[in-house]
């Protein structure tokens, strides 16, 4: 299985069953991301080499504006899209089997953990796994240590507030918190 097929598996949300041609992909994939990811977390690096190493571990050039702190960490990596003007901050995990779109002028805080996969549920299954992407819209702000879970899309203009875990979508425009995630208010535009 090739990266293309298993991003077709996943954009299909198709049950993955343990020791499956997706999961043996998975694994193999992982020896690359831990690669690159060692790569960016062990020695200092200028913005535009971290720019390119990024690009790398995603498989697709990021655009000049973005922008990370490291540590990151990513289980594939050959399943983010980040936008125009993101920037993600230290110690973030990305399990980015499932995909993770980030929109244009995001703020991922430090510590953020996206998880685009569950186990099944079934003591005898648990191995296998169920994909689901998580979309991150334009303008969101997601605070430290926060966590969204596979499935989850946030609307354009949300926050998260710092600790969260985001079980559902959260509406445009928002700002949610707590565990699990409500929301608290609705964000104004100003004056």
């Amino acid at each position: 299985m090739n990266t293309e097929q298993f991003k077709i598996l996943m954009k299909e949300q198709a049950y993955i069953e343990a020791n499956s041609e997706a999961h043996l992909h998975m694994h193999d994939a992982a020896q690359r991301a831990r690669k690159i990811t060692a790569e960016i977390n062990n020695t200092f690096h200028t913005a535009e080499e971290l720019r390119e190493l990024f690009s790398e571990l995603t498989g697709q050039k990021v655009d000049d504006s973005f922008g990370l702190f490291p540590p990151f960490y990513a289980d594939y990596g050959q399943n983010i899209t980040v936008g125009k003007n993101v920037f993600i901050n230290s110690g973030c995990c990305f399990q980015d089997q499932g995909g993770i779109e980030i929109g244009d002028n995001a703020l991922i805080g430090q510590q953020v953990v996206i998880a685009t996969l569950n186990h099944d549920l079934i003591p005898e299954k648990r191995a296998n796994m169920l994909p689901a992407p998580v979309k991150i819209g334009n303008g969101v702000w997601i605070g430290a240590h926060a966590t969204i879970l596979s499935g989850v899309t946030i609307g354009n203009g949300a926050v998260v507030a710092a600790g969260a875990v985001v079980t559902k979508d959260v509406p445009a425009n928002t700002v949610v918190g707590g565990v699990p995630a409500k929301i608290i208010k609705t964000v104004k535009e100003s004056d």
